[in-house]
């Protein structure tokens, strides 16, 4: 089994949201939303406004309460919405969360391509030609 069978599995398994359908689940204070993109990604072509950042080698680590790593957003209880640059390691990673007990995860399918393909707002990009 290679890695396109594995996101084939994960995405028929999981929840796949689209661009539309995030931005109005945006809107409840309930939701939270989860970069797991590297983060020299983060830098080169931003992130949605309003989502934590847990790299996917991290998230499991980030995602279990008794983990030193824990971050405090990351809930099983919550609505926790992945999303990466085009809907694959989210849908892995909603996978993985829905084995650690997570109940209400999703990913955004297309991930932020389809986001600013959509003209959706991005934080943090940094401009075309920037110096460095």
């Amino acid at each position: 089994m290679g890695v396109s069978d594995l996101v084939a599995s994960a995405k028929a398994r999981v929840e796949n949201l689209t661009v539309d359908q995030v931005a109005a689940e945006l809107e409840s204070p309930d939701v939270v939303l989860v970069d797991v993109r590297e983060p020299a990604e983060l830098t080169s072509e931003g992130r949605i406004p309003g989502s934590i950042h847990a790299p996917r080698g991290m998230l499991e680590f980030h995602a279990d309460p008794s983990s030193p790593y824990h971050m405090a957003p990351l809930d099983p209880d919550k609505r926790v919405i992945l999303y990466c640059k085009s809907g694959s390691r989210s849908a892995l990673a909603a996978a993985a969360l829905e084995d650690m007990g997570y109940r209400r995860v999703s990913h955004l399918d297309g991930g932020i391509v389809a986001w600013t393909e959509a003209q959706r707002p991005v934080e943090g990009r940094e401009p075309v030609g920037a110096l460095t």
